[in-house]
């Protein structure tokens, strides 16, 4: 029996969220799996991965086959870099405690890198908003112009209005004398 690591879609049309399973590589790809070992999300940002790596390290030990999308969130996990040093300490070319320095180091810097996406976002979000606000003000304000403006008009037309009339009242009263 094939066994493979692959994604099983669920979600709703142009919203699909994925399981991680464990199945019979006859099986349908939505249909029956052996193990359930995590969900992946791709509708968030950064995409959210729930994956029981110790589950998925063991499948891989007993020969289970990823597919290419699998392989990739699986070494985005890490998993793939913990059975490659697990294969160093089996072959005597590393020791546990250096294979565990190794996998603490990029496991730290992995995070870090995750942490300054999300917080590089958050910032990214606030300056839009800023700038979306900067944006409105100077149009409000290109409108209060406008209207200002258009004001100063009226009142200068009818001032005009008013000394013309008064200018026609004054001939009109020139003439009758």
């Amino acid at each position: 029996m094939a066994v493979k690591i692959r994604l099983q879609r669920h979600g709703k049309k142009n919203f699909a969220f994925f399981h991680i399973v464990v199945a019979d590589s006859r099986s349908p790809r939505d249909g029956r799996y052996i193990e359930q070992i995590g969900s992946y999300n791709p509708n968030t940002n950064p995409a959210t991965i729930v994956l029981n790596s110790e589950r998925a390290l063991a499948w891989l030990n007993v020969g289970a086959q990823p597919t290419l999308t699998a392989s990739k969130i699986l070494s985005y996990e890490g998993v793939l870099l913990r059975k490659h040093l697990q294969g160093g300490v089996a072959k005597g070319a590393l020791t546990q405690e250096q294979a565990d320095a190794k996998w603490n180091e990029w496991k730290a810097q992995k995070d870090a890198k995750t942490a300054a996406k999300k917080s590089g976002l958050t910032l990214a979000a606030v300056e839009a908003k800023k700038a979306a606000k900067a944006a409105e003000i100077k149009v409000s304000e290109a409108r209060a112009a406008a209207i200002a403006q258009k004001k100063a008009e009226a009142e200068a037309a009818a001032a005009a209005a008013q000394a013309e009339a008064a200018a026609e009242t004054e001939a009109a009263a020139e003439a009758e004398a």
